[in-house]
């Protein structure tokens, strides 16, 4: 029988010891934080993004588009070949929530980056590649599966990724869970899976210590490029789901260049074109990164030896 999951614990008091906190993320492989974030720059970001959605109609007519309310003739309407199934809406749509400033701002709230700063105790470098999970009910999408970022990410493995809500998220609008020291197993053997990046980890059938709980606005979960994680299924199908997939790593560790690039079709000059000031423009440029190589083989198929 398998276990219930577990439930986040706010891992906040341990902002005061910071040896207790860099002891339960190496332990744990994630961090779970209660209203790290302040409301208002997330409903900024929140309205800037639904506005998007609304100019292509995909907003219910007549509520509040900050509701989230889908309009369900209109995304049945989009053929299956315009939609970045990874992301949850069209490739032109995606490319419009590329070019807003918010979306590029978020990231860098201090309240994300010090917490970064505690647990690696050195210059924080922010990845420029941030990601927007925009999770509707159109027919080809589905449930991102159980997954480590080492492989899609590379660089260094002490890379950790914030998954940022922009609302409330209970559990039954399809959540991110994690699998609690999955960090100490390495880099695991891949199969094919439906979903983002269209492969899943082989789990065990010992590995089942998930931990998830229903985030509320401005919380915010951190784990490591190593940590096994997924998506829950949205049981919520009239409404979108929206969040930010953020990177966070030392300035003084090997980074791979496609974290450097837009996750989109755009250039940088194309994302910053219509921005009205230049503030987190090419930041990243002034500094001595390390290029690491990518490695192919981290995406070969092998089969998992369970003990």
């Amino acid at each position: 029988m398998t276990p219930s999951p577990a439930i986040f614990e706010d891992a906040t008091p341990l902002l005061a010891d910071v040896d207790a906190l860099r002891a339960k993320a190496a332990k744990d492989g994630f961090l779970f934080f209660r209203a790290l974030v302040p409301a208002a720059p997330l409903l900024e970001l929140r309205r800037d993004m639904v506005n998007v959605l609304d100019q292509y109609g995909w907003i219910k007519p007549g509520s509040d588009p900050m509701d989230g309310l889908l309009h369900q003739p209109a995304l049945d309407a989009v053929p299956d070949s315009e939609m970045r199934t990874d992301i949850g809406v069209t490739a032109a749509m995606y490319d419009d929530i590329q070019r807003l400033q918010s979306f590029h701002a978020t990231p860098h709230h201090p309240n994300l980056v010090g917490v970064m700063r505690q647990l690696l105790g050195e210059e924080i470098l922010v990845h420029p590649r941030h990601i927007a999970r925009m999770i509707s009910s159109h027919r080809t999408i589905s449930p991102t599966p159980e997954h480590q970022d080492f492989i899609h990410v590379q660089g260094t493995a002490e890379t950790w990724t914030c998954w940022l809500p922009l609302s409330d998220c209970p559990r039954e609008m399809g959540g991110l869970t994690v699998l609690r020291g999955s960090n100490h197993q390495g880099v695991i053997e891949l199969e094919p899976r439906e979903g983002a990046g269209g492969k899943g980890v082989q789990l065990c059938p010992s590995e089942t210590d998930w931990v998830e709980g229903d985030y509320q606005l401005g919380d915010a979960l951190f784990f490591s490029s190593l940590t096994v994680h997924r998506a829950l299924r949205s049981q919520m199908r009239d409404r979108i789901r929206l969040s930010l997939d953020v990177r966070y790593q030392s300035e003084n560790a090997d980074i791979d260049k496609s974290s450097l690039l837009p996750h989109c079709s755009l250039t940088w000059e194309e994302v910053y074109a219509d921005w009205p000031t230049p503030e987190f423009q090419y930041y990243w440029r002034d500094k001595s990164l390390n290029l690491s190589v990518w490695q192919d083989q981290l995406r070969w198929q092998r089969q998992r030896i369970c003990s």
